[in-house]
């Protein structure tokens, strides 16, 4: 009955309620708005939500289209939890919300007025919301009872088919992100991309734990000084493993003697200082990801592709990238890990999960962003390379795994922590398909 239902809402506005649910019910009609009413028994035609304002300051959805009591309006809807937000929030001395139409609100608990003092009709919501839709809501995204994400419990009922189709929007959304980085770098070196492409590879070639310090180390020198000794590895070699600080002057090692000539040759020669790279991690890390591996096969790497970044943009096919970053470390490394300790001989070649890594990394968002810079769409072919890569192994992967999502490659395990770190651990599981889905399962008017 009526005072049941009064009951409920009062429990849920103080409970549970966001403005960003009532943006959701709005924008994409989860009410009956087939006989809305102001607040004042006027009748409301709704015509066109209007824009959904999520970035700016200013009215909640710009450009509405609505007819109140046969009187068109155009112009902007605010959307509140209780009417008297308005003047909370200090809209009422801010001239850009003279042009909000209606006030959209959960609850009226006072009349709203313009700057020349005309009243804003206002849209009293909760009187046409279905509570079923309203305790799904609570169910799904206020439950305290959480252990990893919101919908944990809900999330096997969701079809592979609806996750599917999120994932890929997921992903392309993650290169976005990842593109951040790329045009940062871009900027600082004029829009170079075979210097950003070096850049790139050397801060994922220290993966997460050496990440800043590697690309510390290629801040540390122009981009124009490795292509310069690109013909010589021994100058190559010098040239990072002197920038990173790893070449001790009272070595006795006869390659780090020979190096540390090298080195020094370039040091005067171009007015090396390596002061702002920082310092190498080695401790729980694998013998075979230690900094002195990786600054070796780096250094192959460039000394065996010259203009590396035109086969990057040229390569399409998994096999021609694997041929591509197929190196190894130099003969020394062998038999050693660090400068100063022997070790069982072993090649020191990167694997292909590293390489896989690597296109995660560094080569698909560099390909995505270039192809978009030339005025091209390049996600067919990017989505094509992404799922030839198998599902990383991580906690997030693994976690969704168990909780029922198939994944199938590595599209799918980097679109889950886009996400969870996007998503789900900032509860924004209005903005979710999958949210979506499961608040609309019952109870949507549809």
């Amino acid at each position: 009955d009526y005072r049941n239902q009064e009951v409920f809402f009062k429990i849920i506005i103080n409970d549970c309620m966001k403005e960003e649910f009532l943006h959701y019910l709005w924008k994409y009609k989860k009410f009956n708005f087939s006989n809305l009413k102001t607040t004042n028994r006027l009748p409301i035609v709704l015509q066109r939500v209007g824009e959904h304002n999520q970035m700016n300051s200013g009215p909640d959805f710009f450009n509405a289209q609505l007819v109140i009591d046969n009187q068109k309006w155009a112009g902007n809807v605010e959307i509140h939890i209780k009417s008297s937000d308005w003047y909370v929030h200090h809209h009422e001395s801010d001239p850009a919300y003279d042009n909000v139409i209606l006030h959209v609100v959960w609850e009226n608990d006072i009349e709203v007025f313009r700057k020349n003092n005309s009243r804003i009709p206002a849209l009293q919501l909760k009187d046409y919301i279905d509570e079923n839709i309203v305790s799904q809501y609570q169910k799904l995204f206020q439950s305290k009872d959480v252990n990893w994400i919101q919908c944990e419990k809900e999330l096997c009922d969701v079809s592979d088919f609806i996750i599917f189709n999120w994932q890929e929007r997921l992903y392309l959304e993650r290169l976005e992100q990842k593109s951040e980085l790329i045009k940062e770098l871009l900027n600082k070196s004029s829009n170079d991309w075979e210097t950003v492409l070096f850049k790139l590879l050397s801060k994922n070639f220290g993966l997460k734990v050496n990440s800043d310090p590697f690309l510390s180390l290629a801040n540390s020198f122009d981009f124009s000084i490795l292509r310069k000794c690109s013909n010589n590895l021994k100058q190559l070699e010098a040239l990072l493993y002197g920038q990173a600080g790893f070449l001790n002057p009272d070595s006795d090692v006869s390659y780090v003697k020979e190096l540390l000539k090298h080195y020094q040759f370039l040091k005067n020669k171009f007015t090396l200082k390596n002061h702002g790279v920082l310092p190498f991690q080695f401790f729980r890390l694998r013998p075979s990801n230690f900094p002195t591996i990786r600054v070796s096969q780096l250094a192959n790497l460039y000394f065996k592709n010259k203009q590396l970044f035109s086969k990057v943009i040229m390569a399409n096919d998994l096999e021609k990238f694997y041929e591509l970053f197929d190196t190894s470390a130099s003969g020394f490394w062998k038999t050693h890990y660090t400068f100063d300790k022997e070790s069982a001989a072993r090649k020191k070649r990167v694997t292909k999960s590293f390489i896989h890594l690597i296109l995660i990394n560094t080569v698909i968002p560099l390909k995505f962003l270039y192809a978009k810079s030339q005025g091209k769409d390049a996600s067919e072919e990017i989505l094509g390379l992404i799922s030839q890569l198998p599902v990383e192994k991580n906690t997030i992967s693994d976690k969704f795994i168990s909780l029922g999502v198939n994944m199938e490659d590595a599209l799918h395990s980097q679109s889950m922590i886009q996400l969870k770190n996007n998503y789900c651990d900032q509860k924004a599981c209005l903005k979710c398909s999958i949210g979506n889905y499961l608040l609309n399962r019952e109870g949507s008017l549809g």
